[in-house]
């Protein structure tokens, strides 16, 4: 059976949708998993947005409105995963049903990957009760660390296991908080630490997920973080990246992905 992994934060504009799609296709492209995302920011739907599609026929609103089967809402992308997008223009749906509805697609893909609502409502509970573990995207900052700790305490109430924090847009500043501050401030170890970079930006003009836009350290960050998800270890191209792999200096980060891989060897 595969995994459901719900991607988390209660506050918009920090990359979740962004993450999703460079998880998903590092998944796919680098570690050859079958991979499903699932848009379930029902009230704004932009996940399909990200990878160009524009207006789908059939979407997961459908699905909960119960005017369609499930599977007639997957998308093939020319990414190397699927999607079940959402509908723009959508009536209100009750969220409650999508762990009933995903639940039948556990047993043809490895991971399926939720992308939930930014906003503390009945979406993002959804999200959680359909997940088996959640990801909690936070930025550096007091304001969305606040709202990364209200995350992840209404996760541990609906007893959804939080498999980590995953930091992104760093300047690496000294005004930014620093990543033992965010950690002993949620209780959670921080899997990933993602540079902001002009390529990413690039990557969504181009309705391209980062991780097959360019090889910059933000891709390989994802890259680790995808290869932690399924107890590997991503390996650079090349003599030069390898090398360079081998020869760097690891970080807390780091430590922090080789202790959940291996919980996910342990329980797979």
């Amino acid at each position: 059976m595969g995994k459901i992994y719900g991607v988390i934060s209660i506050k918009g504009g920090v990359g979740k949708t962004t993450t999703v799609a460079a998880l998903g296709a590092a998944l796919a492209n680098d570690f050859g998993k079958k991979i499903l995302l699932v848009d379930a920011n029902f009230s704004a739907p932009n996940l399909a947005l990200h990878l160009g599609y524009v207006n789908p026929k059939i979407t997961i609103h459908h699905v909960l409105e119960n005017k369609a089967n499930i599977k007639d809402a997957i998308y093939e992308t020319d990414y190397g995963f699927d999607i079940i997008p959402g509908s723009l223009l959508y009536k209100e749906v009750d969220p409650y049903k999508l762990k009933d509805k995903i639940e039948i697609l556990k047993g043809e893909y490895d991971i399926i990957l939720i992308d939930s609502s930014p906003t503390l409502n009945e979406e993002i509970l959804a999200t959680m009760i359909a997940s088996d573990m959640l990801f909690v995207v936070t930025t550096p900052d007091h304001v969305t660390l606040s709202a990364t700790l209200m995350a992840v305490k209404l996760a541990r109430q609906k007893d959804t296991k939080i498999g980590g924090l995953i930091l992104n847009k760093v300047y690496n500043k000294k005004f930014e908080l620093s990543l033992k501050d965010i950690e002993n401030a949620a209780n959670c170890p921080v899997l990933a630490v993602l540079p902001h970079e002009i390529d990413i930006l690039e990557a969504l003009a181009k309705n391209k997920p980062l991780t097959l836009h360019k090889e910059n350290e933000a891709a390989k960050e994802y890259k680790n973080l995808a290869g932690a998800l399924v107890g590997e270890d991503y390996k650079e191209k090349g003599v030069k990246g390898k090398l360079k792999q081998f020869f760097r200096k690891r970080k807390k980060q780091d430590m922090n992905r080789i202790a959940f891989k291996m919980k996910v060897k342990r329980f797979s």
